[in-house]
């Protein structure tokens, strides 16, 4: 298996099983103290874990019955209002960048292909390849293929990497890919299985899908010209002032 395959298999995300029970026990409207108490780790754990969880009117007045301060209550209410103006925001920024991008031009496609791959592309020998979980990349890498250098999607060969917990959901995760993809199943190459104890919960097991290299098979020349575009862009900042 590829180093840098293994490498982000082994950095996606997991949710640790306290982690977890907290957030769900948080759900319920319990105090951060008692949820702490509970699963015998620290407040700061148990704050950090929970700070998207935004509890109800009724759930906050049941935290003040049940003896919690006034201040308490105050200021779980402004943590609420301070949430949503970040979600505002958030969502302000979204909206605007959209509006901004809707229309790249064939040279902003390369440029942010250029910078996907110079990040997440195989860039050594062997063959042209990008690897990632998030299926956003992937899928814009592939118009970047086909859209840039003419790939034809029959040179394409995914290949999926993921944990041997989900070898039952083999076939689940292949079609996911394939329909994300549009690229017949036969064309994948086979499942490579890690076998790696997880001593973490996956709190999205069911909803995972691995990472995909997104390979181009006899992409030699087409490796030739990306390297000399990342050469050409790295060239732009590594002159002597």
């Amino acid at each position: 298996m590829d180093v840098r395959i293994r490498a982000i298999y082994n950095i996606n995300m997991a949710k640790s099983k306290e982690r977890i029970q907290a957030k769900v026990l948080r759900n319920k409207g319990r105090s951060i103290l008692s949820i702490a108490e509970e699963l015998k780790v620290s407040k700061a754990s148990v704050s950090s874990w929970c700070r998207d969880i935004v509890l109800t009117e009724k759930q906050i007045q049941l935290l003040t019955e049940q003896g919690q301060q006034g201040a308490r209550r105050g200021q779980l209410l402004g943590a609420a209002v301070n949430r949503k103006k970040k979600e505002d925001s958030i969502a302000r920024y979204r909206l605007d960048a959209q509006n901004e991008l809707h229309n790249l031009t064939p040279r902003e496609v390369l440029l942010a292909g250029l910078g996907i791959y110079w990040g997440e592309g195989i860039k050594g020998t062997g063959t042209v390849a990008v690897t990632n979980s998030d299926p956003r990349v992937i899928s814009f890498m592939l118009h970047w293929f086909r859209s840039m250098f003419d790939v034809p999607k029959e040179m394409f060969r995914p290949q999926i990497f993921i944990n041997d917990t989900h070898r039952p959901r083999e076939k689940t995760v292949r079609k996911f890919w394939s329909t994300l993809l549009d690229i017949p199943d036969a064309q994948f190459r086979k499942v490579v299985f890690i076998k790696v104890r997880n001593k973490k919960v996956y709190e999205n097991h069911d909803s995972y899908y691995g990472v995909l290299a997104l390979r181009v098979r006899k992409g030699t020349s087409l490796k030739y010209r990306v390297l000399g575009y990342l050469d050409a862009l790295g060239a732009q900042y590594n002159k002597p002032t």
